[in-house]
Formats: C-alpha cells, sequence, structure tokens
C-alpha cells in the first residue's frame, strides 16, 4: 500500500498520458477484474515509449523529414512497409479519394458477381457431367 501511495505522487511527472484513461480502457477488456497501479503504470510508459519509437520511426524513414514534420502518409507508410509495424495497416490505412474508394466498391462488387456467376456456371457442368456419366452408364 505504501509503495503505491508513493508511486502515485510521482507517476505523473513520469508518463504523460492520462493514467484514468488508461484504467479505463484496460477495465473494458471482460477478463479484466482489478487494475494493480504498478501495472497501469508500466502499461502507460509502454505505451509512451510504443508511440514514441513509432513516430520517430516514420519520421527517420518517412518525407516529412524534407519539411521537419511528421505526416499521417509517414505513419501510414511506415505501417505498411515496416514488418514490425504491420500489424497497424487496418489502423492507419493509406489515404485515398472518396471517387478512388467508390471505384474500388464498385471494381469488388462487380467481381463479386462474376465469381458467383462463375460458380454457378460450375456447378452447372458438374450437375452435367454427373448427369452424361449416369445416362452414359
Amino acid at each position: 500500500m505504501a509503495a503505491a501511495a508513493r508511486l502515485t505522487g510521482t507517476e505523473n511527472r513520469l508518463v504523460s498520458l492520462p493514467l484514468s484513461r488508461i484504467r479505463v480502457i484496460m477495465k473494458s477488456s471482460p477478463e479484466v477484474s482489478s487494475i494493480n497501479q504498478d501495472a497501469l503504470f508500466l502499461t502507460a510508459k509502454a505505451t509512451e515509449l510504443f508511440v514514441q519509437y513509432l513516430a520517430t520511426y516514420s519520421y527517420k524513414h518517412g518525407r516529412g523529414k524534407e519539411k521537419n514534420a511528421l505526416t499521417y502518409t509517414d505513419l501510414s507508410h511506415t505501417a505498411e512497409e515496416c514488418e514490425t509495424f504491420q500489424f497497424l495497416a487496418d489502423i492507419l490505412p493509406k489515404k485515398i479519394l472518396a471517387s478512388k474508394y467508390l471505384k474500388m466498391l464498385e471494381k469488388e462488387k462487380r467481381d463479386g458477381e462474376v465469381r458467383e456467376d462463375d460458380d454457378e456456371a460450375e456447378e452447372e457442368e458438374d450437375e452435367d457431367e454427373a448427369v452424361g456419366d449416369s445416362v452414359g452408364s
């Protein structure tokens, strides 16, 4: 108890992220019933270090370096290209214009319809072959 009280007074200076928000996020998991103060602090610190590493890596390997700025494009490029950060690719997708996105959706829809037609045609051919084999016997 004394360690937790001692840690509470200094932890605000050691981490920048709001511990109350991190606690809420951690408690949102159904498997978590209680959160140790040390675990909360370590999670906050690890998150800060991860974000710092992601930002530094993205800045060094991105185009924002030319403008002395870190951009969303730098982050999304890092998530796509660097194996370490590929798990973020869904969260940091490349920016595309809405018109391109709509065209992609239309193409996927057309391709889906074509595949369904192909599947139906293959099933009909398989049925015809099965019928032909039974008639010929």
